[in-house]
């Protein structure tokens, strides 16, 4: 009889799914977890990443997840560091990535319910809105059956979070590994994705092809499930326009000719006019104007294709005409093959030439801007000399307000799994531990983070982390010193009363070089780029510190928009909350 401890029982679950990194942050009810990585992990692959913060750990998680499109894991130790996971759960919630979360809980005795403990938190109802499954480990011999399925929850069907409460004695205790297996991933958990009904296949694949202007709208699940060579080639077949949602930037080039930069002119033009759309692992959320007039087609004569994993998405925004159940990758497969038989290849469609003029007339607005000599630097002659120093195949991470709209314009993607940024929550920090993680996944890739002041701010001191694991990764920081789309909120709609905005101009070029990375104040335009090639040139993780045009930089162009969608059932005067 081989007898092991709960904890190795746990590790030795992660190492047979081939996970590489466990971040977090280490405590002394953790330290069976991580003792047993420590003996355990070393031959085979597996690392424990310290962080500065639990938060910063989970976002490390979650962007190893969205690179690699495996699951990522994350460790907080009881009470306090359980709760600083929060945050960084919540992102990879939002946005359904896929992540073990594990808490280290006091010991069974002790917990559930609490009893004036010291640290005592029931951590399992914290994590339940922020997690797809959560589970106790109340008994040692539960611990590989939890934990891989723990691990198969997040992985199935539409991916998230799961949460795994860990008490103390059960992580000592033994168990009999032959009487209770750590079994591999094809016997626990199916490793073939489902596809959607063949009959609903063939419906599908008729409507677009008698489509005289189909579209196609992919969202994050295709990005999830890896199906953009299959999206690509379909949008080819049919010479379909691709609006994808903001999350699901870097599904196409966003210089391929088919490419329509979502919500500029030119895609908006698009979902208007199209008579089919083919709606792909996306909910239509707020950012997708919710699928709707004006910025869609009429409900009843725009038809609506929606393939999705998950049942309880279908038709969540919008009413759609037929629903495929199925895997985003295995379901366009099918559909390919499906299509191509029903039609040969379609030529463009003449509204597609009108919908590109309507991009170059929206893009062509930048170019002022983006063009700019004047001192401080405009926003968007900061993202576009950063966009044009790295090479296509750069891992980029947006972090930040109105520093991700700027972005917006300028900072195009051209790969999939390039772009890093909390769609669905805009939760602010990530940046930062967005590209330590993405660095880790992918280390021959160029890696660089444009982050706010503010939102470097939350997360700053994981500048240390990336130079303990020597990770030359690039931040640029947009710095107006202010909240900045807070403060723009309050000019546009407050009459310009200020209140807890504005920041002090803090030197994050001096912080980073006394966490020994490289630092640089930018100051001019002409500045940029031969800074970004020091900083390269340095080897090691970089800031550098651009003071940007206060002014400008907090009313992008889109902030009334933006202001509008979030701020629905205020009037524009924010008369609800305004005294005069």
């Amino acid at each position: 009889m081989a007898t092991i401890s709960g904890a190795e029982a746990l590790v030795r679950c992660l190492i047979e799914e081939r996970v590489s990194y466990v971040f977090g942050v280490p405590g002394d009810q953790c330290n069976p977890i991580t003792d047993a990585i420590y003996r355990l992990g070393r031959k085979k692959g597996l690392r424990f990443i310290t962080a500065r913060h639990e938060q910063a750990a989970a976002h490390m998680a979650d962007a190893w997840a969205r690179v690699t499109g495996e699951p990522g894991v994350c460790l907080g130790t009881v009470g306090p560091g359980v709760a600083d996971l929060v945050p960084g759960v919540y992102a990879a919630w939002a946005d359904s990535i896929p992540l073990v979360v594990l808490g280290a809980q006091n010991q069974t005795w002790r917990c559930y319910p609490e009893h004036g403990s010291m640290q005592a938190l029931d951590q399992v109802p914290l994590m339940a809105p922020i997690t797809k499954w959560q589970a106790l480990v109340n008994d040692v011999r539960r611990m590989p059956h939890l934990a891989q399925m723990a691990i198969r929850a997040a992985v199935s069907g539409r991916p998230g979070p799961v949460y795994l409460d860990l008490p103390s004695d059960v992580l000592c205790d033994k168990l009999d590994a032959d009487a209770y297996p750590v079994l591999p991933p094809e016997r626990y958990r199916a490793t073939t994705p489902p596809v959607a009904d063949e009959r609903l296949i063939q419906k599908a694949a008729e409507m677009l092809a008698k489509a005289d202007w189909p579209l196609i709208h992919p969202g994050g699940g295709v990005l999830r499930s890896g199906a953009w060579d299959e999206l690509k080639e379909l949008a080819e077949y049919l010479s379909a326009p691709v609006t994808s949602s903001l999350s699901a930037r870097g599904v196409i080039p966003e210089d391929h000719p088919l490419c329509l930069i979502p919500s500029g002119f030119g895609a908006i033009a698009a979902q208007t006019t199209a008579d089919v759309v083919l709606l792909v692992g996306s909910r239509l959320g707020d950012i997708d104007f919710w699928g709707r007039p004006p910025f869609w087609g009429e409900v009843g004569k725009q038809r609506f294709i929606q393939i999705d994993i998950e049942p309880q998405n279908i038709g969540l925004n919008r009413p759609v005409d037929l629903a495929l159940v199925g895997d985003a990758k295995a379901t366009l497969r099918a559909l390919l093959k499906a299509v191509k038989k029903q039609t040969k290849p379609r030529k463009e469609a003449p509204q597609l030439k009108e919908a590109r003029q309507a991009q170059k007339i929206w893009l062509d607005g930048w170019k002022e801007g983006a063009h700019s000599s004047n001192v401080p630097i405009h926003p968007l002659r900061l993202m576009r000399e950063v966009r044009e120093f790295f090479p296509r195949e750069a891992i980029c991470a947006v972090d930040g307000g109105n520093t991700a709209v700027w972005a917006f314009y300028q900072n195009r993607i051209y790969e999939p799994r390039s772009f890093l940024w909390p769609a669905d929550s805009g939760h602010l920090g990530t940046g930062l531990p967005y590209a330590i993680g993405a660095k880790l996944a992918r280390p021959k890739a160029p890696v660089y983070c444009i982050t706010g002041d503010g939102s470097f701010g939350f997360n700053a001191m994981e500048m240390e982390t990336a130079a303990r694991e020597k990770l030359p990764i690039i931040v640029i920081i947009a710095n107006d010193k202010a909240w900045g789309m807070i403060k723009g909120g309050q000019k546009l709609v407050y009459q310009e009363r200020y209140c807890g905005v504005d920041l002090s101009d803090a030197r994050y070029d001096k912080l980073a070089e006394s966490l020994g990375c490289y630092g640089e104040r930018v100051t001019k335009p002409a500045q940029i780029k031969p800074a970004l090639k020091r900083a390269v040139n340095s080897g090691l993780p970089a800031v550098l510190d651009v003071v940007v045009d206060a002014e400008v930089h907090i009313v992008p162009p889109d902030l009334a928009v933006l202001d509008s969608v979030w701020m629905e059932g205020c009037d524009a005067a924010g008369s609800v909350c305004v005294w005069e």
